[in-house]
């Protein structure tokens, strides 16, 4: 049995590590993190150029036509540079939520604009009760004539202050759990949505409150079945997970491997501290951690890519998993390098705080363990 990559496939990883070397240094990542907007228009179409905007789309929208693992070994290299930016909410988030629900017209309309680069769109699931299930979804979407308006907040959504559409999960009135939930593509710019940036812990991924205030939205901008919605937002998150799961991965060899550099040079007591065993525990530990998560994750990528029955399984067993292995492996990498580690002028806290915003991001390893014990009927 053969589990690595195409020849392309690596050709991708190698093109993408390329680039972000060069066009995304830890000199950009900072100036971003200071930014409000927290990315440049010229970034965003270099990397439209290179087909990454349309690198899972189908060829008939301007897209590669490449499936989800294609994808991943692209978001292992974001993950790996702390690539800021729209990227993860445009293109897996709200691109992968027109792929899977949009009507032929939606699909027409948005996915070529998508990947040229010319649209950014995000996906508004969390409310202030901070709940991942259906119960979560309490923004009122009441009928209104031939459409519907929209009442409530959104929070944590991220990128939505630089977004041209952000894709809102509703509920109906009156509904409870699954059903009543309905997904609305909704213009960013539109009468009554207002997107406030957030300061957060993680400055390399901007999140933001969306508040609608009676927003109207047509019929037309209803994304799939109207009160029916959950089950796509579901495998809209299942993929997002997974997306995620290769964003920690990367960050996490990134972390692995200035730990092991650092532990190679840096001496005490007349000996480099990679000589002591209580150091070379550590970063062996990491190794497995690492190792483990991409094992996971690469195995969920290849389920959501072939939509087989255990993909939400897979896709919350990563997530489990690979939330836990980069947060310990971030704070082993800071341990590692002691009292550099801490400071600002060093770059292992941005990995670090890349690793706690996305341990929470679709529910912690706690929340995703349960669904793992759901969906093995416990």
């Amino acid at each position: 049995m053969d589990f690595g990559f195409s020849e392309e496939q690596e050709m991708l990883r190698k093109s993408a590590r390329d680039f972000l070397a060069a066009e995304s240094p830890m000199t950009y990542v900072r100036r971003m993190m200071e930014d409000d907007r927290g990315f440049t228009d010229a970034q965003w179409k270099q990397m439209a150029e290179l087909g990454w905007m349309g690198l899972i789309l189908p060829e008939q929208y301007g897209g590669a036509g490449g499936d989800f693992v294609d994808m991943v070994v692209v978001l292992e290299e974001m993950g790996r540079a702390v690539l800021p930016g729209p990227f993860f909410a445009t293109v897996v988030l709200g691109g992968v939520a027109l792929l899977e629900g949009g009507s032929d017209g939606q699909k027409a309309s948005f996915l070529p604009k998508i990947a040229a680069g010319d649209l950014r769109v995000t996906l508004a699931q969390l409310e202030p009760n901070a709940r991942w299930d259906a119960e979560g979804i309490e923004l009122q979407a009441r009928k209104d004539g031939g459409g519907y308006r929209l009442a409530g907040t959104k929070l944590f959504v991220p990128d939505a202050h630089t977004a041209d559409v952000i894709i809102v999960a509703g509920r109906e009135p009156g509904s409870k759990g699954a059903e009543g939930v309905t997904l609305f593509l909704v213009d960013a710019g539109a009468s009554g949505v207002k997107a406030t940036l957030l300061k957060t812990m993680d400055q390399t991924r901007k999140l933001c409150e969306v508040v609608l205030e009676d927003v109207r939205v047509p019929a037309d901008r209803v994304l799939g079945q109207p009160g029916a919605g959950w089950k796509l937002l579901d495998r809209v998150v299942d993929r997002g997970k997974v997306g995620l799961c290769a964003e920690m991965c990367g960050g996490a060899q990134k972390v692995l491997e200035m730990s092991v550099e650092y532990a190679k040079v840096r001496e005490q007591f007349g000996r480099p501290i990679g000589s002591f065993q209580a150091i070379q525990h550590k970063c062996a530990n990491m190794l497995v951690e690492v190792e483990s998560s991409k094992s996971a994750t690469y195995y969920a990528a290849w389920a959501v890519a072939n939509d087989v029955a255990e993909a939400p399984l897979a896709a919350a067993m990563a997530k489990a998993y690979t939330s836990d292995a980069y947060r310990h492996t971030a704070g082993e990498g800071i341990q590692i390098h002691g009292g550099i580690g801490f400071t600002w002028e060093h770059d292992m806290h941005i990995y670090f705080k890349r690793a706690k915003s996305s341990e929470v991001t679709f529910g912690d390893a706690t929340w995703n363990r349960e669904i793992v014990a759901q969906l093995i009927g416990l």
